[in-house]
C-alpha cells in the first residue's frame, strides 16, 4: 500500500518494533512514549487529516466531531485484520470500570468500522441524552502485509463555547484530555488548523504554544485552503503562516486539501483525493510555497523522518526511565516480601505482623525503648513512640487543669475571669448565691440550720467543668494513641497493607475504644459527683476545724479594736485588774479536736434552743 509505505523505512521498523512492544505490554500508562496526536479545533478537518496519513477511512461527517481519543495502532502481519477495543482512562485504578474492557471487536474490512464506533461510544455512555465527550480512549488495531509499525492518536476537538449540547464542563474535559496528551514530552503533535477560520481564535495553537515553547515537536497542518477566495487577504495570511512567519514552529508547517465530509464515504476515494489534491497546488498561489510542504506525501515523508528523529532521540532517555521504573517496582516488590499467592501464606504474614506489632507495643507501654523502631526522643516521631512517656504526660497536665480549673468559682477579689478558668467571685457574692440556693431547697430543717443536700447541690455546681476537662483528656489520650498504633502498623508492614489494615481493622477498633472511653469517663463522673456526699478521709475534718483559725483571726480583730491595743499576745490590765485575751478567744471559738464531737455539740445546741421555745410554759 503506497500511501502507508512512505510512513516506513527500514531504518524505523528496528526502533518502531521496540517502542511497539512496549506499548503492548502497557508501559504507556507509566511512561510516555514516542506517537503522533493529531489536534485542533471542532470541524478543523482533523479526522480527515488523519484518514489521509493511515489510510483508514474513518465515519467523518461535518456535524460530527471525535467525542474520545482514537488510538490507531498500525501492524505489520501475514494477514490483514481489523481489532477494536476501549482502554479505560485509569486501568489500574478501575479494572472492571463500566466492562469497557469487555469491548473487543474484529473485523475482517472497514465496512462495519463506522456501526463499530458508535457501539463503542454507547459502552462508554456517550448518548444525545447522556455525556458529550469521555477520556476513555477508543484502539483500533490494523494489521496486514505492507502495514508499518506506526501509533497516530485522533484527539476530541477542542470547544471555544458551551452550548446546550456541549457544556461548560464538556469544554473543560476536552480542553484537559487533549492538554494531557499533547504535554507527554515524547508525543509529536500535528496541529490542525482550518483555513475557514481565523487561526488567531484558534485554541490549538495557544495549547502548543503553550506545552511545546520551543516548538521542537510540533507541526502545524493548515487544512481547507480551498476555502479561500483566490487573491484575498485571508488567503495571503495563511500563506503566511504556511512560511512560519506568524506562529513559528521549529518543525515548520504543512498544507493540506481533503475531500469533502460529506462526499467522502470510504478508502476508494483515497486515490481521488490525492489527484484533487495535486491539481489544487499545481496553480495558484500555493504553488508559491516549496512542494516539501504541500499535500499528503509529502506530509508522510515529514513524519516518517521526524518520528524517526524523535525515537532516536529519546531513546536514551526512555531506556533510563524505563531502568528507574523497574528499579522502584523491584523496591516495591522486595519491601512486600516473599510472595503471598496462598490463603495461607496470607495468613502467616498477617501472624508475623501481629506477632511485631505486639513485641513494640509491649516495649513501648511498659517503657522498655529498646527496639530499632524507636526514634531519637528529641524528635517529634520519636516522642510519639513513646507512648508511655505520652500518657504520663497528659495525665500530669491533666491533673493540673483539674487542680487550676476544676472548680467553677473561685472566692477572690479579681474581677476578670478566663473562657476555661474559674469564676472569680467575692465571698459576699458567694454567701448571697449560697442563701439564695438554701432558700429554694428547703425542707425540713429548723431556721439557721441547712439541708445536707445544699452541700450536694453546691458541690455539683462548684464540680461541673469535671466533665470537660475529663472528656477533653480522653480525647488527648485517644489521639496518641492512634498515633502511635499508626507509627507500628506502617513500620511492621508495608504501606499498602498497612493503609488496609489501619482502615479495615485499627480504626474501627480504636472508634469503638473511644466511644466506650467517653461514656465509662461519664459514668465514673457521675457515681462521685450525683451521689449523696459521704467521705471518709481525715482531712475533711482537718479542713473542718480550719475554719476555727478564720474565727479566732476575726475575733482578735475585734478586740484589737476595740480595746485599741496592738496585739493580745501581752497581759492586758483592764479596770484594776490583769486579764489575758487570748484566752478569752479561744473560749470564744470553742475549739473542738473532734469534728464529729463538734457536730454533737452544735446539734445539742440547737436541740435545746428548740426545747426552750417549744415548752408551753416558761419558767423563770
Amino acid at each position: 500500500m503506497v500511501t502507508l509505505n512512505g510512513l516506513c523505512s527500514k531504518d524505523q521498523l528496528e526502533l518502531l518494533d521496540s517502542v511497539d512492544h512496549l506499548r503492548l505490554q502497557g508501559i504507556d500508562h507509566y511512561i510516555s512514549l514516542p506517537q503522533i496526536i493529531v489536534c485542533g479545533d471542532q470541524s478543523s478537518g482533523k479526522s480527515s487529516v488523519l484518514e489521509a496519513i493511515s489510510g483508514v477511512p474513518f465515519p467523518i461527517k461535518s456535524n460530527l466531531c471525535t467525542c474520545f481519543p482514537t488510538e490507531l495502532v498500525l501492524r505489520r502481519a501475514p494477514t490483514t485484520g481489523v481489532t477494536v477495543s476501549i482502554i479505560p482512562d485509569d486501568p489500574p485504578k478501575f479494572p472492571t470500570q463500566n466492562g469497557l474492557y469487555n469491548f473487543h471487536e474484529e473485523l475482517e474490512g472497514f465496512e462495519g468500522f463506522p456501526d463499530l464506533v458508535e457501539k463503542a461510544k454507547g459502552a462508554m455512555g456517550i448518548s444525545s441524552s447522556g455525556k458529550a465527550f469521555s477520556k476513555d480512549r477508543l484502539r483500533v488495531e490494523i494489521t496486514g502485509p505492507d502495514r508499518p509499525h506506526l501509533t497516530i492518536i485522533d484527539m476530541p476537538g477542542l470547544i471555544h463555547t458551551g452550548t446546550k449540547a456541549q457544556t461548560i464542563a464538556d469544554v473543560k474535559l476536552v480542553r484537559q484530555v487533549v492538554e494531557n496528551y499533547m504535554r507527554q514530552p515524547r508525543s509529536i503533535i500535528l496541529a490542525v488548523v482550518s483555513a475557514k477560520n481565523d487561526f488567531a481564535n484558534q485554541v490549538v495553537l495557544n495549547l502548543a504554544q503553550k506545552v511545546d515553547k520551543t516548538g521542537s515537536r510540533t507541526i502545524g497542518v493548515i487544512t481547507k485552503p480551498d476555502t479561500l477566495v483566490p487573491g484575498s487577504p485571508s488567503e495571503s495570511l495563511y500563506i503566511s503562516l504556511a512560511k512560519n512567519a506568524q506562529v513559528n514552529f521549529d518543525l515548520g508547517w504543512h498544507v493540506l486539501k481533503n475531500l469533502d465530509s460529506e462526499t467522502q464515504k470510504g478508502s476508494s476515494l483515497l486515490s481521488q483525493r490525492n489527484a484533487e489534491e495535486a491539481r489544487f497546488f499545481s496553480k495558484g498561489a500555493w504553488n508559491d510555497l516549496s512542494p516539501s510542504m504541500l499535500g499528503i506525501s509529502e506530509l508522510r515523508k515529514k513524519l516518517s523522518n521526524i518520528l524517526l528523529r524523535q525515537i532516536a532521540l529519546e531513546l536514551p532517555s526512555l531506556i533510563e526511565e524505563i531502568g528507574i521504573k523497574l528499579r522502584e517496582s523491584r523496591e516495591q516488590l522486595e519491601e512486600l516480601g516473599e510472595p503471598r499467592r496462598t490463603l495461607d501464606q496470607q495468613r502467616l504474614r498477617l501472624l508475623q505482623i501481629s506477632q511485631d506489632f505486639q513485641s513494640i507495643v509491649e516495649r513501648s507501654i511498659s517503657g522498655t525503648y529498646n527496639d530499632k523502631f524507636f526514634d531519637s526522643p528529641e524528635t517529634d516521631r520519636g516522642y510519639r513512640q513513646r507512648i508511655r512517656a505520652v500518657v504520663q504526660n497528659l495525665n500530669r497536665k491533666f491533673a493540673e487543669e483539674l487542680t487550676e480549673r476544676g472548680h467553677k468559682r473561685e472566692i477572690s477579689s479579681k474581677t476578670s475571669t478566663s473562657s476555661n478558668g474559674p469564676e472569680y467571685i467575692t465571698k459576699d457574692k458567694l454567701l448571697a448565691h449560697i442563701q439564695t440556693v438554701m432558700e429554694r431547697t428547703r425542707g425540713r430543717e429548723l431556721p439557721g440550720i441547712f439541708s445536707p443536700m445544699v452541700v450536694a447541690d453546691l458541690f455539683h455546681q462548684q464540680s461541673s467543668p469535671w466533665e470537660r476537662i475529663a472528656q477533653n483528656h480522653v480525647v488527648k489520650s485517644w489521639d496518641a494513641v492512634e498515633s502511635f498504633i499508626e507509627e507500628v502498623v506502617i513500620y511492621v508492614a508495608d504501606m499498602k497493607i498497612g493503609r488496609s489494615l489501619l482502615d479495615e481493622v485499627c480504626k474501627s477498633a480504636l472508634d469503638g475504644l473511644l466511644a466506650q472511653a467517653k461514656t465509662k469517663t461519664s459514668e465514673l463522673l457521675g457515681s462521685h459527683r450525683h451521689i449523696h456526699p459521704i467521705t471518709y478521709n481525715r482531712e475533711y475534718a482537718e479542713t473542718i476545724q480550719k475554719t476555727g483559725q478564720t474565727q479566732r483571726e476575726e475575733f482578735t480583730r475585734i478586740l484589737t479594736e476595740f480595746f485599741g491595743l496592738a496585739s493580745l499576745d501581752a497581759t492586758t490590765y483592764l479596770n484594776q485588774q490583769y486579764y489575758q485575751l487570748n484566752t478569752l478567744v479561744d473560749r470564744l471559738v470553742k475549739k473542738e479536736p473532734d469534728v464529729e464531737r463538734l457536730a454533737a455539740s452544735e446539734a445539742l445546741d440547737r436541740m435545746t434552743a428548740y426545747y426552750n421555745v417549744s415548752v408551753p410554759f416558761c419558767i423563770s
